[in-house]
């Protein structure tokens, strides 16, 4: 399999489109793959969407009483799992979705005010796989700390009380959409009705009106988080809940590893923009091996020099394509191998470009170690065929793990349904991504546009890992610059690590301040 086509297929899993659908009764589970058939080598298709029983039992929901201290404040809160019945986009019953819930009562015992507390509503991508990751890696109250070492493979990790959980500034749903998690669609409901960023938004702005009545927290200020594909649904989220019969305007939207310019990522060879918001992800990776000349250098000054140079010398070369003089397509081969850590030569035989894929299997390829997809700080054994599976997984393996043990140890959860990590669709083009022919367009970006025109306090927050080379810092950048958001009410942040960049623990610390000071909650 050629590495354009493994990258297209790979593309929107972000960390959680793994490829067998697993289930979680008591056992600790196994290895996951990508999304759709054009998979590595040796790992299972994932099933259909809807695998498992067709619909939630319905329980009454698991409340437990918990404590801890979240950026040094004692936080006592409520942990809810539990389901909502929602209607499709023709009033039937479309699907149970069922959420991990954490609501604070008291900080450092005083009583919180509800009503007036901030919500933010959590999922990651696939499309359709449970926001698991998130809820383990990142935002929970219990968080798996990783070894410090890319290297140290799925051994080390830890599950501890989590330091930098957002519990003191704001309460967090964490949303796994129908045929995920507990959630499943309705009996008799056809799966496929949800494979497309319009039906899949509807489905979980029908689930965020719900609970925000269900718990009296219409006037809450109220945020959502969304992850690689995630993105796309929040956009769209955002989109149905402004413009609904009776709206619910968000106060604002984090994309992380955001992929609402998709058009721009994709690295078709004649799509040159990609290759030049690709270079400073290259750079970081370059750095992190050792490629790059550290003298009198910063990571930060580095990343920012090959973006410079990307922006100002190496677009202007690639847009010149075959009228570019000799001497010159020489002296930018020769900046690009300083930035890369490839060969100049290699960049003259190659047109000046390279894939991220490709890259991934090229930078090490004389110690016989690919680069991880998700996090390209992590390495394994490179197949005979220049591929093999994404190194960077042992991050989400271990957090399936970690979770199993939270949600049985300490929510108490004893339901004997299937829990599933992750559900399939049929392949990558099954799903309805908005475009219908060459000349459409994916509008995500126009949707936060309406977002802002509606509520003036509506803000956005991207935010990328350095080492992600999936959804790049430089592909984020370009999203922000061509947006037409208003720069006031955009944050634009980066951060050492890849798509899960919150693996790394200065990281998680780095991004939850980050979000306090967006959420406008620091003390």
């Amino acid at each position: 399999m050629n590495s354009a086509a493994h990258f297209s297929a790979r593309l929107f899993q972000g960390r959680r489109a793994r490829a067998t659908v697993r289930v979680v009764m008591i056992s600790v589970g196994s290895l996951l793959g990508p999304i759709n058939s054009l998979a590595n080598p040796g790992v299972t298709p994932t099933s259909p969407l809807g695998a498992g029983p067709p619909t939630a039992t319905m329980r009454p929901a698991v409340i437990t009483q918990h404590s801890g201290v979240f950026n040094g404040l004692r936080v006592a809160y409520t942990a809810t799992v539990d389901g909502i019945d929602v209607a499709d986009s023709k009033n039937r019953h479309g699907a149970r979705v069922v959420t991990f819930a954490y609501t604070v009562d008291t900080l450092n015992g005083r009583k919180v005010d509800t009503a007036r507390r901030p919500v933010m509503f959590v999922f990651n991508g696939g499309p359709i796989v449970a926001s698991v990751y998130l809820h383990m890696g990142s935002f929970g109250p219990h968080r798996v700390r990783f070894p410090e070492d890319p290297q140290a493979g799925n051994g080390g990790w830890q599950l501890e009380q989590n330091p930098y959980s957002l519990l003191d500034s704001t309460d967090l749903v964490f949303i796994d959409p129908a045929a995920t998690g507990f959630s499943r669609v309705a009996p008799g409901k056809n799966p496929a009705d949800y494979h497309s960023v319009v039906a899949d938004g509807q489905q979980t702005a029908a689930y965020i009106t719900a609970w925000l009545r269900k718990h009296g927290r219409l006037d809450s200020p109220k945020f959502v988080f969304g992850e690689s594909y995630g993105t796309h649904r929040a956009a769209e989220v955002g989109r149905q809940l402004a413009t609904a019969h009776e709206p619910v305007l968000l106060d604002g939207m984090v994309l992380f590893g955001q992929a609402v310019n998709i058009a721009e990522y994709s690295q078709r060879p004649r799509n040159i923009i990609s290759y030049v918001v690709s270079l400073p992800t290259l750079a970081a990776t370059a750095w992190h091996f050792g490629f790059a000349n550290r003298e009198g250098r910063t990571l930060e000054g580095f990343i920012a020099a090959s973006r410079e140079f990307a922006r100002d010398e190496y677009l202007l070369a690639l847009y010149r394509g075959n009228t570019l003089p000799p001497n010159e397509r020489e002296r930018i081969a020769e900046r690009l191998q300083e930035f890369s850590g490839i060969s100049a030569a290699w960049y003259l035989q190659n047109d000046l470009k390279i894939t991220k894929e490709h890259y991934r299997a090229e930078l090490l390829k004389d110690r016989g170690l690919l680069l991880g997809r998700n996090d390209s700080r992590y390495t394994a054994k490179i197949d005979e065929r220049g591929t093999g599976p994404d190194p960077s997984n042992v991050l989400p393996q271990a957090l399936e793990q970690a979770f199993e043990r939270h949600m049985r140890q300490t929510l108490k959860v004893d339901w004997d349904e299937p829990y599933i990590f992750s559900a399939g669709v049929g392949g990558f083009d099954a799903w309805d991504w908005g475009a219908k022919s060459p000349f459409g367009d994916w509008p995500y970006v126009d949707s936060i546009n309406l977002l802002m025109n509606k509520n003036p306090r509506f803000r956005v927050m991207l935010g990328t890992g350095y080492h992600d080379t999936q959804t790049t810092i430089g592909a984020a950048e370009y999203a922000s610059t061509q947006s037409g958001w208003p720069a006031e009410r955009t944050r634009v942040h980066e951060y050492p690590g890849g798509h899960m960049a919150y693996s790394i623990d200065s990281t998680a610390k780095t991004l939850g301040d980050d979000l306090r000071e967006f959420f406008g909650t620091v003390p």
